[in-house]
């Protein structure tokens, strides 16, 4: 197999796996071979490119930290020009488990190393699907972050504006702790203060009205899974692909290639022995581009990418095949350019519109692997791996996002409690339910006369005694607490609770006078105990 370009000796491998320290600890690291690890060389794809980083890159730094073991350097489309893994000096990247068909790129050797075996995590880059495709192909996890939420330092830039570093795994629990320690280790972009953290309780996910290009076997794969989202209580609807298609033809169609030149154009000229004839001609056409060409096409994909979410309104995700057909090698190499196109009819759009995805296996079609991507908005990253985990039968308690963003936590005693009236009133802020929790033994529980009835959690004075309250935990962005703190009516109000952790944390209280005038219901030790019992 062509997978690796550069690979460390076993016992390299061995004694750093046994000195391993961190929640990555001894898991197999791969890197793509346009991303820096120190001391060894880093070639993209181009032996004459080669250079030896005295660095790691950002996040091959994180991932290392965290106990991670770099194997070492994969195989890559050169550049990472190219959707397919055969555009490589060292050879094609055939598939794992069908070696005619190609792996998908330009993350090729990196997704197979994980498809094989040979390593646990492994870190890609993504500007036109190089994340997600091989990810579809190799039926394992892709998952392609906001836009620079993760540091580019260190990785060769393809087109710098959309760029970026994605990680592939087997499973979507893992992939879901690497992104939270690259995250963390490799910040870039700063996240807003506004985030969800949450898909809602009920979704909406939104499906193309027509598949262009898809291969007519995998098509009722892609209809199983929108059913099976829609037995699980996911509201399907339908939107127009022509906008998303359209800016997708524009990367490579229009005048965006520009900024493959800029990254690598002047190299490409002076070693054309060195480039692969596609990567070369993709990027020697962009070299006398107008510039009047450039804003006209960015002016373009900003009309495209308004249509498009004005068409996903009142949809939390979208949700399409990730490729629509798996080629041959043989196929490739008849029509380079073409079926590359085909291939990255459902990917190219992503990072043009600024949106997160996360790709996902879905079955099989035939005898190859299917898979689909779960767009969202920027910044909804936790919303896209709550979707996908539905489609993978996995659930996430705290997704990477709630982990590296600010969070605040807020217990809720009463009708915001899960299934109770007013829980709308914190999901439609992105909130997110953390499990139950119970207050220490030092309050009072009465039920107020309100419309719905509430309760009100009072702490009693020093000395006297009080009860245990039963209540749920919700994790909130900072603007999500701060609206729903400004929309509170009185007699209620947020204060300090203790649980019988004994930790502090922020939770629903009330006017004492209030709260004296409500009927101590304090023996059912919770709401829903209260409510079941009939007394409010």
């Amino acid at each position: 197999m062509t997978i690796w370009i550069h690979r460390r000796p076993e016992s390299e491998i061995d004694a750093e796996t046994a000195s391993a320290r961190g929640p990555l600890a001894g898991l197999r690291l791969a890197v793509k071979d346009n991303v820096d690890v120190a001391g060894l060389p880093t070639t993209a794809g181009c032996p004459g490119y080669a250079y030896l980083p005295e660095r790691d890159a950002a996040a091959v730094s994180a991932l290392r930290a965290a106990g991670a073991v770099v194997v070492g350097k994969t195989n890559l489309d050169q550049f990472a020009t190219g959707l397919v893994g055969t555009r490589s000096p060292y050879g094609p990247v055939p598939d794992a488990r069908r070696p005619e068909y190609v792996s998908g790129g330009s993350s090729s050797g990196s997704a197979v190393a994980v498809a094989r075996g040979e390593a646990d995590i492994a870190i890609g880059t993504d500007t036109a699907g190089s994340g997600r495709v091989p990810a579809a192909f190799q039926g394992i996890v892709g998952i392609k972050p906001t836009l620079g939420v993760i540091s580019t330092d260190g990785v060769v830039p393809a087109c710098r504006s959309y760029d970026c570093v994605t990680v592939f795994t087997a499973e979507l629990g893992l992939a879901d702790r690497a992104m939270g320690v690259l995250a963390a280790g490799a910040p870039g972009r700063a996240w807003p203060s506004d985030i969800r953290l949450a898909a809602p309780p009920q979704p909406v996910v939104a499906v193309f009205d027509s598949l262009p290009d898809l291969d007519p076997a995998w098509e009722p794969a892609y209809r199983r899974t929108v059913s099976g989202l829609r037995e699980r209580g996911v509201s399907i609807v339908t939107v127009d692909p022509e906008p998303f298609l359209a800016a997708a033809r524009l990367l490579y169609g229009g005048a965006l290639v520009a900024e493959r030149y800029a990254a690598v154009g002047e190299f490409v000229d002076a070693h054309p022995q060195d480039i692969d004839p596609t990567v070369g001609a993709i990027i020697r056409a962009a070299r006398d581009l107008p510039a009047h060409r450039l804003v006209s096409d960015l002016a373009e994909l900003e009309r495209l990418r308004l249509a498009a979410m004005t068409s996903l309104s009142g949809a939390d995700v979208l949700l399409t095949p990730t490729a629509p057909i798996q080629p041959t090698i043989a196929a490739v190499a008849a029509d380079p350019v073409g079926v590359n196109s085909r291939v990255g009819t459902y990917t190219n759009f992503c990072n043009l519109f600024d949106l997160c995805a996360v790709a996902v296996p879905a079955g099989t079609a035939g005898d190859a692997q299917f898979g689909v991507t779960v767009f969202a908005r920027a910044f909804d990253d936790a919303v896209a791996l709550e979707i996908a985990g539905l489609i993978a039968g996995v659930g996430l308690d705290t997704p990477w996002p709630t982990r590296v963003t600010p969070v605040h936590e807020l217990i809720v005693f009463g009708a915001h409690l899960r299934g109770q009236p007013l829980e709308y009133q914190l999901t439609d802020l992105g909130a997110r339910w953390a499990g139950e929790v119970r207050t220490a033994a030092r309050y009072r529980l009465a039920a107020l006369n309100t419309t719905p009835p509430k309760p009100a959690v009072t702490r009693c004075p020093d000395g006297e005694s009080g009860v245990s309250v039963a209540g749920e935990r919700w994790l909130l962005s900072p603007a999500a607490l701060g609206r729903f703190l400004a929309a509170l009516p009185a007699p209620m109000q947020l204060g300090r609770v203790e649980l019988e952790s004994g930790a502090w944390t922020t939770a629903f209280g009330c006017d004492g006078a209030a709260a004296a005038a409500g009927k101590d219901i304090g023996e059912y030790g919770g709401w829903r105990a209260a409510l079941a019992a009939g007394v409010v």
